[in-house]
């Protein structure tokens, strides 16, 4: 097993909103890969061929954004602080900064504009 972690999807109440925050806090883009029948559905930018984890954000009535539950740390890049200082600004709420958690590299915690508890993690 290379990873513990293959794939995760985000729900959202709101697609379009939840894409555009992400998009913004990650400056990443986020693919549109419509389910029909099942919702919308958009992918985060990763590679595949590198056998790398992958995800998405979901909108589907069996999805419910929650606080509670499984946590999912998203890359913060070179530097989680670039990425949290955007949270606020795009509509999400910070409830624990930047926190060092020595040689493991520094996380954070946020609340989607969904109601999902996400977190960040980078080694800077």
């Amino acid at each position: 097993m290379t990873n513990a972690v293959n794939w995760f999807e985000i729900p959202a109440n709101n697609y379009e909103r939840a894409k555009k925050f992400y998009e913004t806090i990650l400056g990443a883009i986020i693919t549109d890969h419509p389910m029909p029948g099942h919702g919308n559905y958009g992918v985060f930018s990763y590679n595949a061929e590198s056998n790398c984890v992958g995800g998405a954000i979901i909108k589907a009535d069996d999805y419910k954004p929650s606080t509670e539950g499984s946590l999912v740390y998203l890359n913060g890049s070179d530097d989680l602080s670039v990425a949290l200082a955007r949270v606020e600004p795009a509509g999400g709420k910070i409830i624990m900064p930047k926190t060092d958690i020595q040689e493991n590299g520094f996380i954070a915690h946020f609340i989607d504009t969904e109601g999902n508890k996400v977190a960040l993690h980078s080694m800077e």
